[in-house]
């Protein structure tokens, strides 16, 4: 793993030059204290509110997606992964169109929107490590994989993750290999077996981030989760993920059909 640490910055009114230049070199960027102690907890608030009603009234998918769900230290029933959260929650909704998110559509070309009822919306990761999880790592992967398996043109788009948990390696935390999102559809499709393989990579660079940070990532960067060392509420790890997209526009209904990518949700453990 690299050891060079990269720079962190401060989100203003709109992205300067030299934050535009890191991105485009690198495929992500780090903005600190993005959002308030008070914004982040009711956020994590409202999204136990949606916990409590989803388990209550046996949901198991939001408009074709699959909730993910599994249990935490105490052996309760949790949601891992909150699909469409945006749409279930003000204080998420609110976040995801204020001008912070909004000022990040200058790293795509003209036409990017934010993706709340598209693709699988706004979500909520809840990272635990527990005998009974599901969800403690994420293998290696790229998020534009999902055009692929919608039979669309792999086109720029972001991942905008706002951390609801300090995240280090006493965490697991997110590892990116920098620069990937330049490489050639191959390298995408094959470079590493997706979900599946785990095993650090000489070049990945850990992202250490604070609760209220934001760390912006083009989705066709390689990139995982690593499983924390530690068991239980130490290891927990939650990050809200905001899609922006381009190309038409596809949103979603409860109509809609489980699309084929989840199927390799079974491989996320």
């Amino acid at each position: 793993m690299s050891k060079v640490p990269y720079p962190k910055f401060t989100l203003g009114g709109s992205l300067t030059g030299d934050q535009q230049t890191f991105f485009e070199k690198n495929g992500f960027i780090h903005f600190q204290g993005v959002a308030s102690p008070e914004e982040v907890a009711l956020i994590i608030q409202s999204t136990e509110q949606i916990q409590k009603r989803w388990l209550t009234e046996g949901t198991r998918k939001i408009n074709g997606v699959p909730i993910k769900f599994g249990h935490d230290e105490n052996g309760k029933e949790i949601v891992h992964r909150f699909p469409f959260t945006s749409q279930f929650s003000e204080p998420v909704h609110s976040f995801v169109t204020s001008s912070r998110v909004r000022s990040l559509m200058v790293l795509l070309p003209e036409g990017a929107r934010i993706a709340e009822n598209e693709k699988d919306g706004v979500i909520v990761n809840h990272y635990v490590n527990t005998p009974d999880s599901n969800f403690r790592q994420m293998g290696w992967h790229t998020d534009s994989m999902r055009d692929i398996f919608y039979g669309k043109k792999v086109l720029p788009m972001l991942n905008v993750g706002l951390y609801l948990d300090d995240s280090s390696s006493d965490k697991g935390g997110l590892r990116i290999i920098p620069g990937t999102h330049r490489q050639n559809m191959f390298s995408m499709l094959f470079k590493k077996a997706y979900f599946m393989n785990n095993e650090e990579d000489k070049n990945e660079m850990l992202v250490d981030a604070k609760a209220g940070d934001m760390v912006v990532h083009d989705g066709r960067i390689w990139h995982r989760v690593a499983m924390s060392p530690h068991m239980g509420a130490a290891s927990r790890r939650r990050v809200m993920y905001v899609p922006i997209i381009l190309g038409k526009y596809m949103p979603k209904s409860d109509e809609s059909s489980t699309p084929f990518y989840h199927h390799f949700q079974k491989l996320v453990r």
